[in-house]
C-alpha cells in the first residue's frame, strides 16, 4: 500500500480529540464544585464552628457561601474578556491556581477573616472559568456538537456536589476539617497540569488532531463565521440594547435567580440541617446530601430529551420550579427524618429541570450578535442576586428558631420562578 493510499485511510476516520478535551472540562469543573461545596459539609461540624467563633450564629454561617457567590457573579460578568485576551487555556490554568490557593488559605486559616477572604478568592477564580468553558466549546466543536459537548461538561453541575457530599464526609472523619482543604489542593493540580501540558485554544494547534477532525471542526465554524459575519459592523451598546429591551429576558434573569437561590441555598445548608435537625449520622447525611444530585442528574437527561422532542422550554421550567416548591414544602413538615430527606430531595432535583432549558430559551430569543453578553449578563446578575439566599436563610433560621423558615423562603422563590416561566410558557417557548 502506498503511503498517499495509507494517509487516506488515515485521514478518513478523524481522531476524536475534541471528545478528550471535553472530558477534561467535565473534570474540572467537577473538582471546581468540589471546591465550592465543601464548606457546606463543615458548616455541620462542631470543630469548624467553633475554631471560627460561628457556633450558632447562621447568619455568619450562611456568609461563608454568601461572600463567594457576590465574588464569583462579579467575576463572571466582569472578568470574563480575559478568555479573549490571554486565551481559554492561560484564563483557566490562571483561574485554578487561583481556586488552589484559596482552599490553602483556608485550610491554615484560624480565624473567620481569614476564611471569608479565602472564599472571596474562590469567587474570582471560579467566575473566571465557567466563561472559559464555552470558549473551549466554540472554538472546539462545530454547532451541529454543541449540544452534546455542553450536555457532557454540564454532568459536573450534578456530579461535582453527588461525588463531593460522601466525600469530604469520609476526609472530615478520618483528617479533620482542614483536610478537606488540604485534599483540594492536590485534587486542583491535576486539572492544571492537564491543561497546561495537553490542553490547546484551538484545534489546529493541537498535535493529536489529525487533518480530518480538523476539517470537520472548522468547515462548521466556517459556515457559522459566515451567518455572524456581520457582528464586527455593531456596537457593544446596540448589541446589550438587543437583550436589555426585552422582557423575555428579564423573566428568564428572574428565572435563573431562583434557580441559583434554590440551588446555592440548599447546598448551602442541606447537610447541616439533615444532621441538626433531623438527626442523621455523618455517613447518611453524606449520603443523602448527594441524593438531589443524582436525581437532578437523571431529570436532566430525561427531561432535557423531552423537551427536545416537544420543541417547547418553558412549561417544563415552570413544572421545576413546582416541584421544587412542592418537594421543600411537604418535606420541612413532613415528621419522619427519611421521608422529608427524600422530598427534599426530589424538590432540589426538579430545578435540574430548568438549567439547560433556560439556557436554550436565551439563545431562541437573544440575536446571535448578543449570546456572549447576554450569558454573561444573566449567570452574572443571577448569581449576584442568588448570594444573599445562604445567608437570607440563616437569618431565616435565626429569627425563628428553626429550619422551617429558612426553607419557606425557598418555596416563596420557587413560586415567583413558576410565575415568570408561566408568562413565557403562554407565549409558547
Amino acid at each position: 500500500m502506498s503511503n498517499v493510499t495509507v494517509r487516506q485511510v488515515v485521514y478518513a476516520k478523524p481522531t476524536k480529540e475534541r471528545w478528550v478535551l471535553v472530558l477534561i472540562l467535565l473534570l474540572t469543573l467537577l473538582i471546581a464544585y468540589w471546591d465550592r461545596v465543601n464548606v457546606s459539609i463543615l458548616l455541620a461540624d462542631n470543630s469548624f464552628l467553633t475554631e471560627m467563633g460561628i457556633k450558632g450564629d447562621p447568619v455568619r454561617m450562611g456568609l461563608i457561601m454568601t461572600l463567594f457567590l457576590i465574588a464569583y457573579g462579579l467575576a463572571n460578568v466582569l472578568l470574563s474578556p480575559l478568555g479573549d485576551w490571554m486565551g481559554p487555556r492561560k484564563a483557566m490554568s490562571l483561574s485554578i491556581l487561583l481556586w488552589t490557593t484559596s482552599v490553602a488559605i483556608g485550610g491554615f486559616a484560624t480565624v473567620f477573616t481569614t476564611l471569608l477572604i479565602s472564599r472571596v478568592i474562590l469567587g474570582v477564580g471560579e467566575g473566571m472559568h465557567w466563561p472559559m468553558q464555552s470558549s473551549f466549546v466554540k472554538n472546539w466543536f462545530p454547532p451541529s456538537e454543541r449540544g452534546k459537548a455542553n450536555a457532557v461538561w454540564l454532568i459536573g453541575l450534578m456530579g461535582g456536589p453527588a461525588l463531593a457530599m460522601p466525600f469530604f464526609s469520609w476526609v472530615l472523619s478520618m483528617w479533620g476539617w482542614r483536610g478537606t482543604f488540604f485534599s483540594l489542593v492536590l485534587l486542583g493540580i491535576i486539572p492544571l497540569l492537564i491543561l497546561w501540558f495537553y490542553v490547546t485554544d484551538h484545534p489546529r494547534q493541537h498535535k493529536r488532531v489529525n487533518q480530518a477532525e480538523l476539517d470537520l471542526i472548522e468547515s462548521g465554524l466556517k459556515v457559522e463565521a459566515e451567518l455572524q459575519k456581520e457582528i464586527a459592523t455593531e456596537t457593544l451598546a446596540q448589541r446589550i440594547k438587543s437583550f436589555a429591551t426585552d422582557y423575555r429576558f428579564w423573566l428568564l434573569t428572574v428565572n435563573y435567580f431562583c434557580v441559583a437561590s434554590i440551588w446555592w441555598g440548599t447546598m448551602a445548608w442541606l447537610p447541616n440541617y439533615l444532621k441538626e435537625a433531623r438527626g442523621f449520622s455523618w455517613a447518611a447525611m453524606g449520603a443523602l446530601s448527594s441524593l438531589p444530585y443524582l436525581l437532578g442528574g437523571v431529570s436532566l437527561l430525561v427531561f432535557g430529551h423531552l423537551a427536545d422532542k416537544w420543541g417547547r422550554r418553558a412549561p417544563f421550567i415552570c413544572f421545576g420550579h413546582i416541584g421544587a416548591a412542592l418537594g421543600i414544602y411537604f418535606g420541612a413538615h413532613a415528621p419522619d427524618n427519611l421521608t422529608a430527606a427524600i422530598l427534599i430531595s426530589g424538590g432540589i432535583a426538579s430545578i435540574a429541570l430548568a438549567l439547560p432549558q433556560s439556557w436554550t430559551i436565551l439563545q431562541q430569543i437573544v440575536p446571535s450578535k448578543a449570546v456572549g453578553a447576554a450569558t454573561g449578563s444573566m449567570n452574572g446578575l443571577a448569581n449576584a442576586g442568588s448570594a444573599f439566599a445562604p445567608v437570607l436563610i440563616g437569618y431565616f433560621i435565626s429569627v425563628t428558631g428553626g429550619y422551617v423558615g429558612g426553607l419557606m423562603f425557598l418555596v416563596g422563590v420557587a413560586i415567583l420562578g413558576a410565575l415568570c416561566m408561566a408568562v413565557l410558557s403562554l407565549k409558547n417557548y
